[in-house]
């Protein structure tokens, strides 16, 4: 209708996961680019996924980031804006909310990833799955990326508070000391080659937390290494938890800036193989809550897009 104007399309990325214990070996041929993944290690991670609710969580939260977040955008009976989802290794890809968000004919697209930090094997994936969208489908509006926001002030003061919080768990006479053990996804030390920003990134997060929350014992540790013959970076959390356990430390908090919602990275990973580990060196280990769709996360993205978009489109 003439006149009526065109929506600003916001499109959500995320990793994604099998939405069921039968879709782990097909979710794995994806993230392996069509590798066939060897029989043992797809019922290693079905049963990781077991046991930990049977399916990955990331796409409900991510959708229900996204509801809350147009709504913020929005504002009171406002249509403005509409916020898809996209997932770059499972239903619903990226590929298919593009399709979708097409249909809407946007005045422009932003695309936002859910991971505050840069790196060409991560956010660039993600980008360069929209524009192999783009050229298969079409689209003549202008798209534009956040391509980093691992220093923005309201996710620094979300994470922040969530130390706070979870070191309550914590004896009251030793909470002062607990050291808390910053952690990211490990990527292949090849990209250190290209001079990728992500370990500067994802310490840059951890940096901006300390200086918040003033006097702090802080560690930093890459997590979840992948299984492949070439060198991950490090350091290992297995390690740092070995190194602080021989400092005399007896307690530990978890703090995983390099991810914002649960997964199985993190309900496993840290909920239990860590928790694991650190309970058989006689140490007690906590994690701060993941930021999933929560208020703070939600006014963090509207705050990340609100400056993207006085920027000028790229």
């Amino acid at each position: 209708m003439p006149g009526v104007q065109k929506p600003v399309a916001v499109l959500l990325m995320a990793m994604g996961g099998p939405d069921n214990l039968d879709n782990v070996e097909p979710y794995l041929l994806d993230v392996r680019g069509g590798r066939p993944t060897p029989p043992e290690l797809v019922e290693e991670i079905r049963e990781r996924y077991r046991v930990t609710g049977g399916k990955s969580p990331v796409l409900a939260i991510t959708r229900e980031v996204a509801r809350r977040l147009e709504q913020k955008l929005n504002g009171p009976g406002g249509e403005r804006y509409r916020v898809y989802v996209g997932l770059r290794h499972w239903h619903p890809y990226i590929k298919e909310a593009y399709a979708e968000l097409l249909d809407d004919q946007p005045e422009r697209l932003i695309g936002l990833c859910m991971t505050p930090q840069y790196s060409s094997m991560s956010i660039g994936a993600y980008i360069k799955k929209v524009e192999e969208a783009r050229k298969d489908l079409g689209g003549d509006f202008p798209i534009s990326y956040v391509q980093s926001w691992h220093r923005h002030p309201k996710l620094v003061q979300a994470i922040a508070e969530n130390i706070t919080t979870a070191l309550q768990k914590f004896p009251a006479d030793v909470r002062a000391r607990v050291p808390i053990l910053f952690t990211a996804h490990s990527l292949p030390e090849r990209i250190l080659q290209t001079k990728d920003p992500y370990p500067d990134e994802v310490r840059g997060t951890m940096d901006a937390v300390c200086k918040r929350l003033g006097t702090v014992t802080a560690r930093f540790a890459f997590q979840s290494q992948g299984r492949s013959s070439e060198p991950w970076l490090g350091p290992t959390v297995e390690s740092v938890l070995e190194e602080l356990h021989r400092e005399g430390h007896r307690h530990v908090l978890v703090a995983p800036i390099g991810f914002i919602s649960d997964h199985v990275e993190i309900l496993y990973d840290v909920d239990i193989e860590f928790k694991r580990l650190a309970a058989s060196k006689g140490m007690q280990l906590e994690r701060i809550p993941m930021l999933n769709a929560t208020t703070p996360l939600v006014e963090t993205l509207a705050s990340v897009l609100e400056e993207h978009q006085a920027s000028p489109v790229r």
